[in-house]
């Protein structure tokens, strides 16, 4: 190689010009390990997700399939494939079984914006730790996470059953309501970075330092939305056996009933991944900077994991430690809350940075008007009086058990429009088999007869 040649390519590139530059059989090999993330992680967040919370709740947790019990989840998933499939009669069947696809496909596609490491080399290819590289990489992670809830409505809906449709509408309130404030938490991110590919939000928390700290009211409110958007405990309505029996999924089985299960945990695996790239500072190692030997290579894949462990382990833990929200505390701690609490943290990071982008503002003059700011907002909450009930605003309860009663118009429907075409078929089915019985019967009656009239001649 000529001395003009291995100076262009030891040039550095940016990371659109490497992933444009893979091969077919790279683009393949990233495409699978992408779509094998969630699967695996599933199956080894059950087991450690059954240890962790036996160990606080001072049990043992699996410990038959395996060394330690570390295969059940392994278990799990050669069984349920070959469980019976129970369907119900009143179901959808096109939709019952579109409902559990549509609830994977986003959670297993929603990673490939991800930036899991810098620069590497694959068998002798220069490339990097990611699939895809698009301007508006944050909204297609937003958008696959935000799909999958179609595929709970749909399930709820298409099984037929009224608890599972009311969970179904719980998810989708619940994910409408929380997505709001996860977007307003990323918004304050974009502001701040100055860019809506994931890649350089990562670049430039190297650069001015990580966003956990700087937009701290962002971090705690993408944790807390991030946790309604998957659904899980102490924000686990849609499941809410206590009053639902089983949720959304109370009439699936076998394979169907694993893809769910599937879902949620590859959608837990996506907003650790997205929350280590927007405030973790993605696959670098703190207190050393991004042209140091430990952040080059493959070790930023190795700190990605580690930091998106810590959050899956944060899941875990509320599930351990936090009791499930009552349906109306959870719809007020999102509207009343987490969105207000968004808006007025955008609304000063956006002044903030216009203050800092315009001539003759110093650093100081900025926090004395923030703390200004900050003050007058306390005072007027303060100052504002709570709104005071009426004692004879409340719902109707019963006289003796205080319990709220249904309305005395409601009328329930004596059956479905399934179980009248299964009715109607049932119905068409036996009178065919009266029509066929008499002449079932009548048949030997007319061979005796030819008999006796042979024997008269």
């Amino acid at each position: 190689m000529s001395p003009l040649l291995a100076q262009a390519a030891t040039e550095p590139i940016n990371r659109a010009e490497l992933l444009a530059d893979d091969p077919l059989w790279l683009i393949l090999l990233k495409a699978v390990v992408v779509l094998l993330i969630g699967p695996i992680f599933t199956v080894v967040l059950i087991v450690g997700e059954r240890k962790i919370v036996g160990r606080m709740q001072n049990r043992p947790g699996p410990n038959r399939v395996g060394p330690f019990g570390m295969l059940q989840s392994l278990a799990d998933a050669v069984k349920l494939p070959f469980k019976e499939q129970v369907i119900p009669d009143t179901a959808d069947r096109k939709i019952y079984f579109l409902a559990p696809v549509i609830a994977v496909v986003p959670a297993l596609i929603g990673l490939a914006a991800i930036p899991f490491g810098g620069e590497v080399t694959i068998f002798g290819e220069r490339t990097v730790l990611q699939l895809i590289e698009l301007p508006v990489s944050v909204l297609l992670v937003l958008a696959g996470a935000s799909i999958g809830v179609y595929g709970i409505v749909l399930g709820g809906w298409a099984s037929g059953s009224p608890y599972p449709l009311l969970g179904g509408l719980r998810s989708a309130a619940q994910v409408i309501s929380y997505e709001i404030a996860m977007g307003l938490s990323i918004i304050g991110v974009v502001l701040y970075s100055q860019s809506m590919a994931t890649s350089g939000i990562v670049a430039a928390q190297a650069d001015g330092g990580w966003y956990f700290y700087l937009l701290l009211p962002s971090f705690v409110i993408y944790l807390v939305s991030m946790v309604g958007e998957t659904n899980r405990a102490p924000f686990d309505l849609p499941e809410a056996e206590s009053e639902l029996v089983g949720g959304f999924h109370t009439e699936y089985s076998s394979m169907k009933f694993a893809m769910f299960f599937l879902a949620e945990y590859s959608n837990m695996v996506i907003v650790s991944a997205f929350a280590t790239t927007l405030f973790l500072g993605g696959g670098m190692f703190p207190f050393f900077g991004a042209d140091a030997a430990i952040n080059q290579g493959w070790w930023p894949a190795l700190w990605f994991l580690a930091k998106m462990c810590v959050i899956l382990f944060g899941f875990i833990w509320l599930r351990g430690t936090l009791p499930r929200f009552r349906y109306d505390q959870f719809m007020k701690l999102g509207w009343k809350v987490l969105v207000p609490a968004a808006l007025v943290w955008l609304l000063l990071i956006a002044t903030v940075r216009a203050l800092r982008n315009a001539e003759g503002v110093s650093t100081g003059q900025i926090l004395i008007i923030g703390g200004v700011a900050i003050v007058v907002v306390v005072l007027l909450m303060l100052l504002i009086p709570e709104k005071e009930i009426p004692e004879d605003e409340g719902v109707v309860t019963t006289s003796g058990g205080g319990h709220p009663v249904p309305p005395l118009d409601l009328k329930v429907p004596e059956t479905t429009p399934r179980r009248k075409a299964v009715e109607a078929r049932r119905r068409s089915e036996e009178k065919q088999q009266a029509e066929l019985s008499p002449q079932a019967a009548g048949a030997p009656g007319e061979s005796s007869k030819e008999g006796e009239s042979h024997g008269d001649l």
